[in-house]
């Protein structure tokens, strides 16, 4: 930002005046970014033998994580120790966000048996804390929230001693599909609202930020106090420090008790441009922002990603109402 101005090739909109309409910008794919990766995103190649146990293990079952969708660079560390977030109801989604590494077409997915076979592998893996995602199906008249209902349903049954964190499309915005799933009763109801707000029709195409945080209200308000509440933003699409300030201020009003901020990695050259890369000193001081906002327990960091050390989150989250 300069001079009040969005940098030359930031993914962003530019007012060109108060009395003015916004002009979009659309970066294109092949932008110029960073041309090399600080150390402190360094990560070691997963490889490791619980790592390749596992991975055979999901293709045997015919299960997808978004670790490996969504090439998170935490998926060498966190199946080494044994755990995983799962995506049901396929993978391909029928959104196409500019950041997402998930395949974009019409989906086939439907496999009536797959909730018993995640609580099967969360069986097996011993799971204390399972975290269960999925592509955006609105082709389907519920949007997907059947298929979340009998996953909750299948973990409580097989593992009764796992807490289940959901991690859920917007459904639209429809109250009925997202009543289903709360009233599971699901320990974390997770919804990412991703990036600022001005950067939706660029990122997010197809959803709209406060659709997405009168989602998590209406989970709140049904859930109570049995369920927790949670949603995380990525920095470096051209978001600035205030931006990144006033949307967790507005996830706050909407009663958002666990926070997550991470840095966006461009996936391929198909993808987003990364704007910048964060210092570490910049998330520490958006970790002390959104304490200041009330947030129980709060993840930053340059490598954090919606599900990291996700068990360690759900205890502090009682202090935020």
């Amino acid at each position: 930002m300069k001079n009040g101005l969005p940098c030359p090739g930031s993914c962003a909109y530019l007012r060109v005046s108060m009395a003015a309409p916004l002009v979009q910008i659309q970066p294109s794919p092949h932008a110029a970014e960073p041309s090399r990766k600080p150390s402190w995103l360094k990560v070691k190649a997963p490889g490791g033998p619980n790592y390749v146990a596992l991975k055979h293990m999901m293709r045997d079952l015919k299960l997808h994580t978004v670790c490996e969708e969504a090439h998170c660079p935490n998926v060498g560390e966190c199946w080494e120790h044994g755990t995983a977030t799962f995506m049901i109801l396929g993978d391909v989604c029928t959104r196409r966000c500019g950041f997402c590494n998930v395949q974009t077409g019409k989906p086939t997915w439907h496999d009536p048996l797959e909730p018993l076979r995640v609580a099967n592998q969360v069986k097996r893996m011993g799971l204390r804390h399972a975290v269960i995602t999925s592509v955006d199906r609105d082709d389907l008249p519920d949007y997907g929230a059947g298929a979340f209902v009998g996953v909750i349903r299948s973990i409580r049954r097989m593992a009764p001693g796992c807490k289940v964190e959901v991690l859920t499309p917007d459904f639209r915005g429809q109250e009925m599909p997202l009543a289903k799933v709360i009233a599971e009763r699901p320990d974390v109801f997770n919804h990412n609202v991703e990036t600022v707000p001005r950067l939706y029709p660029i990122a997010r195409r197809g959803s709209d930020f406060l659709r997405s945080a009168r989602v998590l209200r209406m989970a709140k308000e049904m859930g109570g106090d049995e369920v927790v509440t949670k949603s995380g933003l990525m920095v470096g699409l051209g978001e600035e420090f205030d931006e990144m300030v006033e949307a967790f201020s507005i996830l706050r009003d909407h009663g958002v008790q666990v926070l997550t901020v991470g840095q966006y990695l461009r996936p391929t050259e198909k993808h987003l441009p990364v704007d910048r890369y964060w210092h570490p000193d910049e998330f520490a001081a958006l970790e002390k922002a959104a304490y200041e906002l009330g947030f129980g327990s709060v993840a930053s960091g340059p490598l954090v990603r919606s599900s990291y050390h996700a068990d360690e989150q759900l205890p502090a989250a009682a202090s935020a109402s």
